[in-house]
């Protein structure tokens, strides 16, 4: 299809060129005859006039309108005029029944911003800024929704983003407190190696702000523990203003937050644990390196490596993010965290402890030995038990470990698994219930210093001649654990004749005493020989009754 500017060239040139009346110019470009009129006249075509529509009905109402809107700027935020109660009250007071909402809502959509500009409550426009490489980078929270064992759960993404490259570092965790906070911060710094030279940015966060000091500029009131930790690492903070107005200062980070949840979380992830879904989001960071921000030229991985070199780097030391407690252990050998019981081996019971309370877990010290460590638990109340911080005293009252709490989380987290219920019963048929769990404690013990693996492997072993020991256990497998380690270290050529040697495994005497003697247990021969007999010792008491006792004979004596 020509343009107009082309056609009206058409008709001038035939009009020039043949002479052609404007009827005939007319009938043979197939226009109107005014519109060959306006073509001999001037060859640029004349501009459209603007379709005038159903707006003219709103002139008489639209200093009404601006009333209106002028007062909103000294009205409460929540108690201004929306554009259908503009259009209510040009209906009540001033009768303007032709109005549509649709007519009046454009026209407060931008009017409402001139008039704010004009009073100096919102400026509209942003000046584009430039981030020296390294210097800077921002921090936020983001809510987020996750499927956990089966269970919608709400949880909090901390968001660290360098401002230059936009490499972004996303960690999520039960909780947005402070030991969140500080643990996100450590991450950031490790994987990106180093710290910015200038400031990084962040809303007033309680974790970092106690108050907000009105009337002096930036200046805020901070927590002890959180100037401590920027002291050491070397790195100021810069906060921006509160409320809405501050959004746009941090823009680079709230963009991100977006973006994210949106490309990343949706629909919601389904994960056994936060500690799952975290390792998921690190390899979505990996695939984010080649990924280009708007019309950037470079990706974010290649402008990450021209801004690494600018980074501070980090301190010798490792801070400890956790909130230092020191609760006292009660009787049930539990500490109260956060309204939360969290256990710890009996000898304890009695004593204060060291807890730091991180944001995924929480760890009890005994001076500078971990001594329990726990995954932190969201749910208040709740409570978090470890059966092998209770087998000394189980080991003295067997008969509390079959209604235990302990035992029942051990068997919903799996530590307690179908090889540990077959060696309890069969020890419990064979020793008793008493003798039968303890030997179950020793086997529990075994944790402490062998791989779960290789245990797994020792009962099944033990279980399958008939012993229901702990020794037995530990032999079989410590024999698992080493025939494991040869293999491994072993190269590819001797694998077929590992496998051609044959494994020696305790045998149970008792069951095989118990057993058909000519049966073969874990791989004996068959024992064929004959049942012992006592007739020679018979046979003397026979030869003791034809000589009884007496007094000796010269003939004996000779």
């Amino acid at each position: 299809m020509e343009s107009r500017v082309e056609l009206f060239a058409q008709i001038r040139r035939d009009a020039r060129v043949e002479g052609l009346s404007v009827r005939a110019l007319a009938v043979r470009h197939r226009v109107h005859r005014r519109t060959v009129r306006q073509a001999l006249e001037s060859a640029s075509p004349p501009g459209r006039k603007p379709r005038q529509g159903v707006s003219w009905r709103l002139e008489p109402f639209k200093a009404a309108i601006d009333a209106m809107l002028i007062e909103d700027t000294t009205a409460p935020r929540k108690q201004r005029h929306t554009a259908r109660r503009i259009l209510a009250r040009l209906i009540e007071e001033h009768g303007a029944q032709e109005l549509s909402y649709s007519t009046v809502r454009d026209y407060v959509r931008v009017r409402r911003a001139q008039i704010d500009v004009e009073a100096g409550r919102r400026v509209e426009v942003f000046v584009p800024q430039e981030h020296a490489p390294g210097a800077e980078a921002e921090v936020d929270f983001g809510e987020v929704y996750v499927v956990l064992n089966g269970v919608k759960t709400k949880c909090h993404m901390f968001i660290f983003r360098l401002s230059h490259s936009g490499r972004a570092i996303h960690r999520i965790y039960p909780t947005q407190a402070q030991e969140a906070f500080l643990e996100g911060h450590i991450e950031a710094f490790n994987i990106l190696g180093g710290i910015p030279t200038k400031h990084i940015r962040y809303d007033n966060l309680t974790s970092a702000v106690t108050a907000v000091v009105f009337g002096q500029g930036r200046q805020r009131q901070e927590n002890d523990r959180w100037v401590l930790f920027r002291s050491f690492y070397g790195f100021d903070p810069f906060y921006c203003q509160p409320g809405i107005a501050g959004a746009h200062e941090k823009g680079g980070v709230e963009g991100e937050v977006g973006w994210f949840r949106r490309n990343r979380l949706s629909p919601m992830p389904v994960a056994e644990s936060l500690d799952e879904l975290n390792d998921r989001i690190r390899a979505w960071e990996a695939q984010d390196d080649f990924r280009r921000i708007n019309d950037r030229i470079r990706t974010i991985g290649q402008d990450f490596e021209i801004e690494r070199p600018f980074l501070a780097s980090l301190p010798a030391e490792q801070f400890d993010p956790g909130l230092v407690l020191n609760p006292r252990v009660d009787r049930s050998s539990m500490v109260t965290v956060r309204m939360v019981k969290y256990s710890v081996p009996a000898r304890f019971i009695g004593r204060r402890v060291r807890v730091s309370l991180r944001a995924s877990e929480v760890v009890v010290f005994d001076g500078r030995t971990v001594v329990a460590r726990h995954q932190r638990v969201a749910a208040r109340p709740g409570q978090s038990v470890q059966l092998d911080h209770y087998l000394e005293v189980l080991k003295t009252k067997p008969g509390a470990l079959p209604g235990s709490t302990a035992l029942a989380r051990a068997r919903e987290s799996g530590a307690f698994t179908n090889a540990h219920e077959a060696f309890w019963a069969a020890s419990r048929r064979v020793n008793g219930d008493a003798e039968g769990t303890r030997e179950l404690i020793d086997v529990l013990l075994l944790h402490r210093s062998m791989d779960a693996g290789d245990i797994y492997a020792g009962i099944t072993a033990a279980l399958g001649v008939g012993a229901v020991s702990a020794d037995v256990v530990a032999v079989e497998a410590r024999r698992h654990a080493t025939a494991s380690f040869r293999g491994g270290a072993g190269s590819d050529r001797h694998r077929g004749a590992q496998g051609e040697l044959k494994v020696q495994r305790v045998v149970s005497l008792t069951r095989r005493r118990l057993m058909d003697p000519a049966a073969v247990i874990a791989g004996l021969p068959a024992d064929a020989r004959p049942l012992p007999s006592v007739s020679a010792y018979d046979e003397l008491l026979a030869k003791r009754t034809e000589h009884p006792a007496g007094p000796a004979s010269k003939e004996n004596i000779s």
